[in-house]
């Protein structure tokens, strides 16, 4: 069992991130899924940037980073698109992080610090022709050359919130195959400490 942190994406906490998380809790695994945008969910990823903005990214990520003070430091963080920035500081800044799993998006690493940690293996998805995952591809691929705890999965087509079954974006074949791999990941000794 592995407890985790999951991030929504600039479209809120979707139902299908909340089905996503679900499906999760039923494989036997603890997740959390802090609401950023306090119970907002938009329509398009237009209308959740203007949000965004409106409430500013730094904002949101110390909502984030405060949602998980609670949480043990041996947990996993998962992301989302927007999400994925804050599961990444976390992964990469809080000592005792069992993973990290990076949907849709990727952050090069010198963000939130000099290395990858060693001892944090790491999942990164995304379709191989999404805009949006097209502009992170290339830290993506750095990040897992740089680590052999880092894998890097693309998927054919180039929806790019691919796995969240509310939205109009959802690929059933590639979501059901990104949550196998998801939870193969963590069924890899990520259990929690205590």
């Amino acid at each position: 069992m592995a407890e985790v942190v999951l991030y929504h994406h600039i479209q809120g906490l979707t139902e299908g991130i909340r089905s996503f998380a679900d499906e999760l809790r039923r494989a036997g695994h603890i997740v959390h899924t802090p609401d950023l945008f306090d119970g907002r969910v938009f329509e398009t990823l237009e209308e959740g940037m203007t949000y965004a903005r409106g409430v500013g990214f730094g904002a949101l990520a110390e909502r984030g980073v405060a949602a998980a003070e609670p949480i043990g430091h041996d947990a996993v963080f998962a992301g989302f698109s927007f999400g994925v920035a804050i599961a990444q500081q976390l992964a990469q800044t809080r000592v005792g992080a069992r993973g990290a799993l990076l949907m849709y998006s990727c952050l090069p690493v010198s963000e939130f610090g000099a290395a990858w940690p060693a001892d944090v293996p790491v999942q990164i998805h995304g379709k191989e022709d999404d805009p949006y995952f097209a502009e992170d591809r290339e830290a993506a691929e750095a990040l897992a050359a740089s680590s052999d705890q880092a894998e890097l999965w693309l998927y054919p087509g180039e929806e790019h919130l691919f796995a969240d079954s509310s939205l109009a974006a959802y690929d059933p074949e590639a979501a059901a195959l990104l949550m196998e791999r998801v939870l193969a990941f963590l069924g890899e000794d990520r259990a929690t400490e205590g």
